[in-house]
């Protein structure tokens, strides 16, 4: 099995298109009248979820004139978010093939199929033409691809001269080894958690300029305390979110995860670059 297999399976659910339609059901909800909003606190995976992307995204300056790339979309959440926020036209690409065929019926079911086109492939060998995009960007991807250097050179290739590429992902904060499971990874083999300054690297040694970057941190840390404060008012987790996913692993990955966060082992980083003209 190789490792992409490994990557995909950690991700894969078996039946999450039913999971999600009991979730939206148990609020009542029908599938064919949800909205993006809806669906935001299961399909948004990543720390501080909407929130998070709407504090991301707007740095990109999307606007409807522009094709934009979701890399590693999972189900396609934050491309529906782009989608009905800015207005563009989206492509997303994922190693999980489970993730690219809910996603894709969940665009069906907020009516945004003729804006967004979800397909299964890897982030290192783009199914994309030369310049085919105005912009990209990537939530949470990082960690699971090892050549930071080989995913930014394949990123800028699908770029056009001058497009904004923004990641938001986890990076190291110290030395210290992880506490495993996390959301991303079952153990240290298919986790890759490198230091900002190897994706700053990366993108000087493929033409990007680095226009901005934010620690994130503590944006986290009160992130996973209010959502503990709510489960714990509610006497449980919503009827959606990332605990649909992640099912029974979210018990010990969340705090394992948070821990990282508490002890400056791990950051969410975000950092804009623009591709050099």
């Amino acid at each position: 099995m190789n490792t992409d297999e490994k990557i995909s399976i950690h991700y894969r659910h078996g039946d999450l298109l039913t999971a999600i339609q009991a979730g939206l059901e148990k609020q009542g909800i029908k599938p064919e009248n949800a909205s993006v909003e809806d669906l935001g606190p299961v399909d948004e995976f990543h720390i501080g979820g909407r929130a998070a992307s709407i504090h991301f995204l707007d740095q990109l300056k999307i606007s409807p004139s522009q094709s934009i790339l979701d890399i590693g979309c999972g189900l396609g959440g934050s491309a529906r978010f782009a989608a009905k926020t800015y207005g563009a036209k989206m492509a997303g690409i994922d190693l999980t093939s489970e993730y690219v065929e809910v996603g894709q019926q969940l665009c069906g079911w907020v009516g945004l199929s003729d804006s967004i086109r979800l397909q299964q492939g890897s982030a290192l060998s783009l199914p994309f033409e030369d310049a085919s995009f105005d912009g990209a960007f990537m939530m949470h991807v990082g960690m699971n691809i090892e050549d930071k250097h080989a995913l930014i050179a394949e990123v800028s290739r699908v770029l056009k001269s001058g497009a904004k590429f923004g990641i938001y992902d986890i990076m190291k904060g110290n030395e210290e080894e992880l506490i495993y499971p996390v959301p991303w990874a079952t153990t240290s083999e298919t986790s890759w958690v490198s230091d900002p300054k190897d994706y700053r690297m990366a993108f000087e040694a493929n033409g990007f300029v680095v226009v901005e970057e934010n620690n994130r941190r503590e944006f986290a840390m009160d992130f996973f305390k209010k959502m503990k404060a709510s489960s714990g008012a509610a006497g449980g987790p919503p009827p959606l979110g990332l605990h649909v996913l992640m099912q029974q692993a979210t018990a010990e990955k969340i705090p394992n995860m948070v821990a990282n966060l508490a002890a400056g082992r791990i950051s969410p980083i975000e950092m804009i670059a623009v591709k050099g003209i």
